[in-house]
C-alpha cells in the first residue's frame, strides 16, 4: 500500500486520480463520439435540411464506416485486454497484475492464494479494489481468500541461518511476517466493507492459516486461470544483525494453466481448484489476529 508524505506522494496521488478518470470515461467518450457521427450521417442522408446544411452527399457511407469503427473499437479493446494474459507458459510473480485485471472483467470475481505472505498479489488487489468504487465495470461480487502459514508456530522456513547453515526458529522474524499478513488482511477487509456498503456489489476478504512452511505458491483466478510455482526456500536476506531464510515471492516463476472445456489444462485446473478448496475446508483455520479481534 502506498504510504509516505511530501510533494512526490501528492503528485503520485494526482496522477493516479487522473489515470482513474481517464480509464473510467475514455471508453464512454469514444463510443459517444462514434455514435454521434453515425447518427449525424444518417440524418444527413435522409433529412434534406441536415444534408444541405452539412453540404455533403455521401453521408450514408460515412455513417456505416463509423458504425464499423464502433464495433472494431470494442473488439480491439477486448483483444487488447485478452492479449495481456498469457494462455500458457511461465510468468514471473511481478506479472500478476494482468491476471487480476482480467479476473475483474467478470461479474463474479473469485481470487484464491496459497503461499507465503501474498505481498505481490495483495498490492495488485489493493489498487484494483480502490478503483472499484469509481469504476465497478461488470463486477457485482468479489470473493478473496488468502491462505498463509501459521506464523505463531515454530517454522524452519522462514528462520534464522544458524551454524553450518542450519535453520533456527526465529520468533521475531515470524512475528514480522505475521504483522504483514495482519496488515494486508485489515486493509483489504476494510476496503471490502466499504465497497459493500456502497450497495452496488458484495465484496468479501478472508484470511486463514495452515501448518507448515511455505513451499509452493498457488494463485487461482475465477477458477479459470491457475498459476503455481515453487519458492526458493534457501533464499537468504539480512535482517537486524543476522541472516534469515526468507522465500522471495516476487521472484518466483509461475506456470500458467488456462483454458475452457476440452483443453489439455482443464483437468489440471480442476485438480488445483479442488486441492485449494480441500485445504481451505479441512486444514486451514482462522489466524490468531482474527480470533483476538472476535474475542
Amino acid at each position: 500500500m502506498p504510504n509516505g508524505t511530501g510533494d512526490g506522494e501528492g503528485d503520485a496521488g494526482t496522477w493516479r486520480a487522473l489515470r482513474r478518470f481517464h480509464q473510467r470515461f475514455e471508453p464512454a467518450a469514444v463510443r459517444a463520439l462514434l455514435a454521434v457521427i453515425f447518427v449525424t450521417g444518417l440524418l444527413a442522408q435522409f433529412v434534406k435540411p441536415v444534408g444541405d446544411a452539412l453540404e455533403g452527399k455521401a453521408f450514408l457511407g460515412g455513417a456505416l464506416l463509423s458504425l464499423v469503427g464502433y464495433v472494431l473499437y470494442d473488439a480491439l479493446r477486448d483483444l487488447n485486454e485478452a492479449s495481456r494474459v498469457p494462455a500458457r507458459g511461465q510468468v514471473n510473480s511481478r506479472d500478476l497484475g494482468s491476471f487480476v485485471a482480467e479476473a475483474f472483467q467478470a461479474r463474479r470475481v473469485e481470487i484464491s492464494f496459497f503461499g507465503y505472505t501474498g505481498e505481490t498479489l495483495y498490492n495488485e488487489l489493493y489498487h484494483r479494489l480502490e478503483r472499484l468504487a469509481d469504476n465497478p465495470g461488470p463486477t457485482r461480487q468479489v470473493v478473496i481468500r488468502f491462505m498463509v502459514p501459521d506464523f505463531s508456530r515454530p517454522l524452519r522456513v522462514p528462520s534464522r541461518v544458524g551454524p553450518d547453515d542450519e535453520p533456527m526458529d526465529a520468533a521475531e522474524f515470524r512475528d514480522r511476517a505475521e504483522r504483514k499478513c495482519q496488515e494486508y488482511d485489515q486493509i483489504l477487509s476494510r476496503l471490502a466493507q466499504r465497497l459493500t456498503l456502497i450497495g452496488r456489489m458484495d465484496v468479501a476478504c478472508e484470511y486463514r492459516v495452515y501448518g507448515g512452511p511455505p513451499l509452493h505458491k498457488l494463485c487461482i483466478f475465477n477458477r479459470k486461470h491457475v498459476l503455481h510455482g515453487l519458492y526458493n526456500v534457501s533464499t537468504r536476506m539480512p535482517f537486524s544483525d543476522s541472516e534469515y531464510y526468507d522465500p522471495k515471492g516476487f521472484d518466483t516463476d509461475l506456470t500458467v494453466l488456462a483454458g475452457d472445456h476440452g483443453t489439455q489444462d482443464e483437468a489440471a485446473i480442476a485438480m488445483w481448484v479442488k486441492h485449494f478448496d480441500d485445504l481451505w475446508r479441512l486444514v486451514a483455520e482462522e489466524p490468531a489476529w482474527r480470533r483476538a479481534a472476535a474475542a
